[in-house]
């Protein structure tokens, strides 16, 4: 019984604390203006960008800006992975590949584009080597230009 208990601690503590990653963009900009939020755009290469695995993971998993995201801002993920057994439906790479065409034509990864509600770029910026914290201040400075 009391391993069943933990279990399901564990289970509800991940979901309460999971982030709500949207790929499909047009969903994305109807629920930033539903919630007068703004939009995150994530470029990624998830399985050959080493500074995009290290934004993922010491960022993007962080307790600290899942916390800060779920009240900020609405998260969209443009995944670009190269591996044959990662490879996304055609449709999201498709979805992906025009939101690059629109928002990334530096081709830059990883870049996070940072947009108000209806679509307007406020600022972009690649990995920093820093902390969860730093780099939600880097955003939110984003916001005040």
């Amino acid at each position: 019984m009391k391993k069943i208990l933990c279990l399901l601690v564990v289970l509800v503590s991940n979901f309460s604390f999971s982030q709500n990653w949207n790929y499909n963009f047009d969903e994305a900009v109807s629920l930033a203006q539903n919630e007068d939020k703004n939009i995150i755009i994530v470029f990624s290469g998830s399985d050959w960008c080493a500074p995009c695995i290290k934004l993922e993971k010491n960022i993007w998993q962080s307790d600290v800006f899942k916390n800060e995201s779920e009240k900020e801002w609405v998260l969209v993920k443009a995944n670009f992975p190269r591996k044959k057994a990662n490879e996304l439906p055609k449709e999201q790479t498709e979805n992906n590949r025009k939101l690059a065409e629109k928002y990334n034509l530096e081709g830059s990864f990883p870049l996070v584009v940072l947009l108000d509600k209806n679509g307007k770029v406020l600022g972009k910026m690649g990995f920093k080597n820093v902390s969860p914290e730093e780099y939600i201040k880097m955003i939110h400075a984003l916001e005040k230009k």
